[in-house]
């Protein structure tokens, strides 16, 4: 087994999990099996706890994981499927050594940081690198380690220490270093600083690590008379020295890694360089080049309480750039605070509401994602009845889903009081209840979590010809409540459908309007599942339906035969042919190319290019 690890330094937001999944990529394309791990050292077990605006949104893994959204960047980027053990934090690893030291595994020793501790997170790594995440038998030939935060935070030191002692352990040829660094040019002189990546890399060096390959975030590409500075301070030769430089997407960073050569860096410190090909990238290329040159524009609303912070739907964006770039459309997404919709806001801030109601209005199709808590709930639910009443495209997912369900019994069942019993337990019409199997005391690990199954109860609906007319299809879920079953019946009388449902029959999946050309809502989250080449059916239907291509998508989705047609991606792939059941052929790379206006500085992302706040 080979390892790759990916440090950062300087600043946080630097981008080290794209640099990650676009190493994963480089060396993938060169003929390796990859597999990742990402390393958080907070405290926490997982992610689940936290708020989308301390760490982003929760990822959520077949096995029910919660994890670093990191982890979601692996999956789109490598075609991988990852567990909950990929992701290491702190949490986990202490808790695993105090369970041992409770069952007396140490024998009596005083446990410490070091060795225990260490030997911990060695131990995980080892274990976890050789399960197969592709699909395929045996181990994969490279993991590719990410370790989060900043070379210098304190709470990072255990894994440094774990990690310098693991180089050691493994060999030279078989550990390679790439150190994440920021080059910034001050405006006052416009020259590329060397400073801060010379402090970072000797910080680093002190703590036991020693770089192979330095990865420079800047602007502009680096100077020649930088690289020799940064070459002779750092200790690592010019070859090795590559410049991840300002994009308009994030496709680009495979391509700009393969340009100037890192992955024969990378061979060479793992010994590979003699037995590997040049990396394959030449459909990559072609979907870099397919996703700059989309203009016809297609916009969606989407209407949330965390929109101050675009990673909070980072799964959510890039499953609408899959699907968008799938219909050969270019995404806009106009962001739309749920509080913005209420009354209370036309009150307070009439301003803002109207620009709210604007956006909404202005959009070709609306998107409710999911949530917890009441904060926001009735500008959903507004948001929700106009698309219900003006025939708008819409997507509700989890949250967005029983938002759909109570809005229908309030205003066509006339039920004024009906809710959920999340935002009100004393509610005499309660829509959406807690499920039973859930816990009231322990909010960590004790959801609905992970693949389920979703059976489709009839096949002339508008999600089952999305699927492809399946059986049953699998997706991952993380929720707490979900909808009345007893109040199914009364739902369906007056125009709803349930067309959706798990294995028991009782547990509402999937609800459509047969009447609206396409309102759609999902318990659970197909965000997390979907792919370029092989978009989200049911966010296929919303791009699809908020461009007036739903019913030739339906149609060719309904086709068993693979003749080839002039689908409406022939205009995006003009060198590919796109056959009539609407697969996409395989050529296709495994990660979107825009990123939401709102980022931190230093990504890779241009602000603006195919998403706009």
């Amino acid at each position: 087994m080979k390892y790759v690890l990916v440090t950062g330094g300087v600043v946080s937001g630097l981008g080290k999990g794209v640099t990650a999944s676009s190493i994963g990529v480089v060396l993938k394309a060169c003929g390796l099996r990859v597999t990742s791990i990402k390393i958080d050292p907070y405290l926490n077990t997982d992610a689940g706890t936290m708020s989308p605006f301390e760490h982003g949104e929760v990822f959520v893994l077949d096995d029910g994981g919660e994890v670093d959204l990191d982890l979601g960047n692996y999956e789109r980027f490598l075609d991988i499927k990852l567990t909950r053990d990929n992701n290491i934090t702190t949490g986990k690893i202490y808790q695993y050594v105090i369970d041992k030291e409770r069952r007396g595994d140490y024998l009596g020793k005083t446990v410490q940081v070091v060795p225990h501790i260490t030997d911990a997170i060695q131990e995980w790594i080892e274990r976890v690198a050789i399960v197969p995440v592709d699909g395929k038998k045996g181990p994969a030939d490279v993991c590719v380690i990410e370790l989060g935060g900043t070379i210098g935070d304190i709470e990072s030191m255990p894994f440094i220490e774990a990690l310098g002692q693991f180089s050691y352990r493994v060999g030279p040829g078989n550990f390679c270093l790439i150190h994440v660094s920021l080059v910034p040019v001050l405006n006052v002189v416009g020259e590329q600083k060397t400073k801060p990546t010379q402090h970072s890399v000797r910080g680093l060096r002190g703590l036991g690590l020693t770089p192979n390959i330095l990865a420079c975030r800047s602007a502009s590409p680096l100077d020649e008379n930088v690289k020799e500075k940064l070459s002779q301070f750092c200790h690592v030769p010019i070859a090795n020295i590559v410049t991840l430089y300002d994009v308009p997407n994030i496709w680009h960073i495979p391509l700009l890694l393969r340009d100037q050569k890192a992955h024969n860096a990378i061979l060479r410190a793992l010994n590979l360089q003699g037995n590997m090909r040049e990396p394959m990238l030449k459909e990559w290329t072609s979907m870099v080049k397919v996703s700059d040159s989309l203009c016809d524009p297609v916009r969606i609303a989407m209407v949330g309480k965390y929109t101050g912070l675009s990673d909070s739907y980072l799964s959510v964006l890039k499953a609408l750039l899959h699907a968008s770039v799938y219909c050969g459309k270019k995404l806009i997404v106009d962001w739309v605070t749920s509080t913005d919709l209420e009354d209370n806001t036309a009150q307070e801030e009439p301003l803002v509401h109207d620009a709210a109601w604007n956006l909404l209005k202005g959009a070709d199709g609306i998107l409710v994602p999911g949530g917890f808590g009441d904060r926001g709930v009735q500008g959903k639910i507004l948001a929700a009845k106009y698309a219900r009443e003006k025939n708008k495209p819409y997507l509700g997912i989890c949250l967005g889903m029983q938002i759909a369900v109570i809005e229908f019994a309030r205003n066509v069942l006339n039920l004024q009081d009906a809710n959920s019993t999340e935002f009100d337990p004393n509610t005499k019409n309660p829509c959406v209840i807690f499920m039973p199997e859930g816990s009231k005391t322990h909010m960590g690990g004790t959801m609905r979590l992970g693949s389920r199954r979703t059976y489709f109860q009839v096949t002339d609906c508008k999600s089952a010809k999305l699927y492809r007319n399946v059986e049953y299809v699998d997706e991952r879920h993380r929720h707490r409540y979900e909808v009345n079953p007893d109040l199914v019946m009364k739902l369906e009388r007056s125009g709803l459908a349930f067309v959706g449902k798990d294995e028991s029959g009782r547990r509402m999946e999937i609800v459509e309007l047969p009447t609206h050309p396409y309102y759609v809502g999902v318990q659970f989250h197909p965000e997390f599942k979907s792919r370029p080449g092989k978009p989200s059916a049911v966010f296929v239907g919303l791009i699809a339906a908020s461009c007036g291509q739903l019913d030739a998508i339906l149609k060719s989705h309904g086709c068993d035969n693979l003749q080839p047609t002039k689908q409406v991606i022939r205009t995006v792939f003009p060198a590919q042919v796109v056959y009539a059941n609407g697969h996409v052929p395989k050529r296709l790379p495994n990660e979107n190319g825009h990123a939401p206006k709102r980022l931190p500085n230093g990504t890779y992302y241009a602000n603006g290019n195919g998403v706009h706040a």
